[in-house]
């Protein structure tokens, strides 16, 4: 039997024994090493990358923060569809960037852009609570479309473009999936300004 390096790890026997080596040998690793190392998964797995952001609080530059968020859609709406009416796992870290997102995206002017995102998001979003079995995502969709109702009903953009908006997030939420009451407020209230304007 080969005989083990002085100051080698043991062989891990169980899952404890694993995470103690990975401890102490990370622990040995420079400031570099262990940069390139998070840099490097982050590069070849989008979870990884996404807990990165969230965890040291990144500042994508605007130019790629819509293709960001889009991404994100993608990703918190995403399931197998062989666990139909189950209650699949729920990628709540994705759900949270795009809340981050929508908020910065909000703070950043770009209203228009987020409209569309948000677009996707109910369409996307309202297919996975179709397709699961309690809908246990409706919270975070409903807190992301939420926070652009509220910031479009500030803007006083032009009435036919929040009225065409709203039409298209009732119709995309597939028969009321997912609370549209204040899309059908924010619609009401275009609506009054619309008729009271001379």
């Amino acid at each position: 039997m080969a005989k083990r390096a002085a100051g080698a790890v043991p062989y891990p026997r169980t899952v404890q024994d694993a995470m103690a080596a990975l401890e102490i040998t990370v622990g040995r690793q420079t400031k570099e090493k262990l940069a390139a190392a998070l840099l490097d998964l982050a590069r070849n797995d989008q979870s990884v990358r996404r807990k990165l952001e969230l965890r040291f609080a990144v500042k994508v530059p605007p130019i790629g923060l819509v293709a960001a968020t889009r991404e994100a859609i993608l990703e918190a709406t995403d399931f197998d569809e062989r666990d139909m009416n189950t209650n699949f796992e729920i990628d709540y870290e994705a759900y949270e960037t795009v809340r981050r997102n929508f908020k910065r995206l909000i703070r950043l002017g770009q209203l228009t852009e987020v409209m569309e995102l948000a677009r996707e998001l109910m369409k996307d979003g309202s297919y996975q609570v179709e397709m699961s079995d309690e809908g246990l995502m409706s919270m975070q969709i409903e807190e992301c479309y939420g926070l652009v109702v509220a910031a479009v009903q500030k803007a006083r953009l032009p009435a036919e473009q929040v009225l065409t908006w709203c039409d298209a997030m009732v119709k995309e939420s597939r028969g009321g999936l997912l609370n549209t009451a204040e899309i059908e407020s924010l619609r009401k209230l275009v609506m009054r300004r619309k008729l009271s304007s001379p």
